[in-house]
């Protein structure tokens, strides 16, 4: 994420706070981000200079009027405006991360070489709340580059528990 995406983030949760609508802007973020997601030809419209910033901001409104608060439809609008539709996703991602922080809850990405099992991931969690000092919301990913072990991102902090890391570990005390 850029520095960029995140001041972009923090403001817009900033300005949320103000409203005391934290969890409405969070759920419009994710109705835009979905989709975008899910039309990416949508994305590359509303960046392209090709088309006219009119055009595009009109878009925007018909699309998301319904859907999405005003402020959230102005915000939108302030990235195309400027150029900056390439931060939303990471915007996005710094706004849940502080809209997290409000709640206490952690969100961790847990990347293994095999699938977890649920046993597995609750014991995960449960380890993961006793450090974290709140809930965590687990995403799971296999890597199947990864030999063994795991790595766990949370917080902004990574715990690199994983074979490959262990092996540059035993070379560093041998060398």
């Amino acid at each position: 994420m850029t520095d960029i995406a995140k001041e972009y983030g923090t403001a817009v949760f900033l300005l949320a706070c103000e409203q005391k609508a934290e969890k409405e802007f969070a759920d419009s973020l994710d109705i835009i981000k979905s989709t975008l997601l899910e039309n990416p030809e949508y994305m590359e419209f509303l960046k392209s200079p090709a088309i006219s910033l009119n055009e595009r901001l009109s878009s925007i409104k018909n699309v998301f009027i319904d859907k999405v608060p005003e402020q959230v439809l102005s915000y939108l609008h302030l990235l195309c405006e400027r150029g900056r539709m390439s931060c939303f996703f990471g915007s996005v991602e710094e706004y849940n991360l502080l809209y997290g922080a409000l709640r206490h809850i952690s969100k961790a990405k847990v990347t293994s070489a095999v699938s977890l099992t649920e046993d597995q991931k609750a014991n995960l969690i449960k380890k993961l709340e006793a450090v974290c000092k709140g809930r965590v919301d687990l995403e799971c990913e296999v890597d199947e580059k990864l030999l063994g072990g795991i790595i766990v991102e949370a917080d902004g902090k990574i715990m690199d528990g994983s074979l490959r890391q262990r092996l540059r570990d035993i070379r560093e005390v041998i060398d």
